[in-house]
């Protein structure tokens, strides 16, 4: 038997590593959507049955790319379409020279019309739905249920997922593993950890969200024939948060610039006892490129915070008063406020003031929870003004200020909290979310265990302040920041805290600004059958 072992840890590497910068790639497609796509092909001109054959070919290519001295492949097919793409794959691995067992529970004659028509294309046996096509499988083809999964996996069907995660072949899983919802990488009742799964024409949200992303092994994309046009029409608004998707906005410096046209960012700190929180994020934003960084410090704070910086400045700033007075010459661009300030009317008042300037603001940390009991005013004040605003909430943060998530997901619960405050929203965790007033999200790929440590979602905030202290167009901005934060963690590995991350940021910007990126190597995804 072909062991898992190898596969696996391959897939991990592969979860640490970033998204392969694929421009005509980045769209994330909802299961409706997807079907949507597949709709417009088909009215288009390209025959359903076309579509079928291609996917389950992919699959039947992946497996013998991945297992060319696999013997025995057990294909398990539901009752829907992704079941006909397992007949499909089936016939091809016998063609390719397996010995393929194939189980199928149902009437054939209840399928999708493509799928009906594919397995009277199947010439091998068809063998009851249990576990034991699993006795001699050396690999297993998850052809059960798709993306578009509408009700939790019970019954039979539970107890063959559970005989499968626990039998020890590698899965190659077709479109999602069974068990995965599409849309919002939630587990619908069980769902299967596969080695690998092949997906079609685009990424799903659920293959870059948690749990989702970690069960699908290393994902990949497989042009089908599906024209990239029925985009236009599909109009997607959630994409992969990859280079490819802000880098053309990235402030690079220019030969004829100089610092003040880089920014002047301000960062509040909190008092003497509090301090560090305040520097993280202010070294973050001088490393990502702000001209200037001040940093606004009580005066009780003013010597230990001098003490600690060399670049950056510091003001003596007591209160919401002294605030608007530091804000008032419209240079200073971009202010930050929250880490380590407290919790309470002094931080309030620092918000307002800081809300009143022409400045770009980023609320994080204490500054949130500060208005949990006073949401609508924070966001009528954040609606009134032009300038942008970025909220970077952790999950309990996030909670005080927009409620529970609802069993729409992660993107939908974002996207909602950006059109009721009218703020950039950057809800933080390893599968990062960031969505804009206009609809627009991403999901951040680029993340590591090691950053669920004290003080790295203050850099994030400096990071995500010095970006749009450089004018950078905040969606991109705070996207980029969150791409960055993760890239800087991955390259530095175990053994991280907070202050290593700003000093990694330069091997990250070289990596973006030189041709050859190293970052496009290690991928969570790859495109299988590339159209150019």
């Amino acid at each position: 038997m072909i062991s898992a072992e190898g596969p696996v840890r391959v897939a991990f590497f592969i979860f640490v590593g970033a998204l392969l910068y694929r421009g005509s790639m980045l769209e994330l497609l909802t299961s409706e959507e997807m079907g949507e796509a597949d709709r417009l092909a088909i009215s288009g001109g390209v025959p359903g049955l076309s579509l079928m054959e291609a996917a389950g070919r992919a699959v039947a290519d992946e497996v013998s790319a991945r297992f060319p001295d696999a013997r025995e492949v057990a294909v398990l097919c539901g009752p829907g379409n992704n079941g006909g793409d397992g007949f499909v794959a089936a016939r091809h691995l016998l063609d390719k020279g397996y010995a393929v067992r194939l189980g199928f529970k149902g009437d054939p004659g209840c399928l999708p019309v493509d799928a009906a028509a594919m397995v009277k294309r199947w010439s091998g046996a068809v063998e009851p739905l249990t576990a034991s096509l699993l006795s001699h499988a050396e690999l297993v083809v998850d052809a059960l249920f798709g993306a578009g999964l509408a009700r939790p996996i019970e019954g039979d069907y539970a107890t063959l997922i559970e005989a499968v995660n626990a039998s020890g072949p590698p899965v190659i899983a077709v479109d999602v593993p069974s068990g995965i919802d599409g849309t919002t990488g939630a587990v619908r009742g069980i769902a299967v950890r596969a080695t690998a799964t092949v997906t079609f024409f685009r990424l799903k949200p659920g293959h870059l969200l948690l749990p989702g992303r970690e069960l699908c092994g290393e994902t990949c994309v497989a042009d089908i024939g599906i024209p990239a046009s029925v985009l236009d029409v599909v109009k997607p608004k959630t994409f992969a948060n990859d280079p490819a998707l802000w880098l053309r906005h990235f402030p690079w410096p220019k030969p004829e610039g100089y610092k003040y046209a880089r920014g002047h960012a301000v960062v509040v700190s909190g008092p003497a006892f509090s301090t560090g929180a305040a520097r993280l994020g202010a070294t973050a934003a001088l490393r990502i490129g702000a001209g200037l960084v001040t940093v606004a410090s009580p005066r009780d704070a003013v010597e230990v915070n001098a003490s600690h910086l060399t670049a950056i400045m510091v003001r003596p700033v007591d209160d919401a008063n002294e605030l608007a007075t530091l804000l008032a010459d419209e240079r200073k661009n971009a202010v930050l406020i929250g880490p380590g300030v407290g919790v309470g009317e002094r931080t309030k008042a620092m918000v307002r003031a800081a809300l009143a300037s022409s400045a770009a603001i980023v609320l994080d940390a204490d500054a949130i929870t500060s208005f949990a009991d006073d949401t609508d005013e924070l966001f009528a004040a954040i609606r009134a003004r032009k300038a942008p605003v970025a909220l970077t909430p952790h999950d309990g943060e996030f909670g005080r200020l927009f409620g529970a998530r609802g069993e729409g997901g992660k993107v939908a619960a974002t996207r909602d909290a950006a059109s009721r405050s009218g703020a950039i929203v950057l809800l933080k965790g390893s599968d990062t979310v960031v969505a804009s007033p206009d609809g627009r999200a991403s999901i951040n790929a680029t993340s590591s265990p090691w950053l669920a440590t004290a003080g790295t979602g203050d850099v994030l905030a400096g990071l995500v302040l010095g970006l749009l202290a450089e004018r950078m167009d905040p969606f991109e901005a705070v996207s980029a920041a969150a791409w960055m934060h993760g890239r800087a963690a991955q390259l530095f590995g175990p053994g991280l805290v907070a202050e290593d991350l700003p000093k990694l940021l330069p091997a990250v910007l070289q990596e973006l600004a030189r041709p050859g990126k190293k970052w496009q190597e290690n991928s969570i995804w790859r495109r299988l059958n590339a159209r150019e």
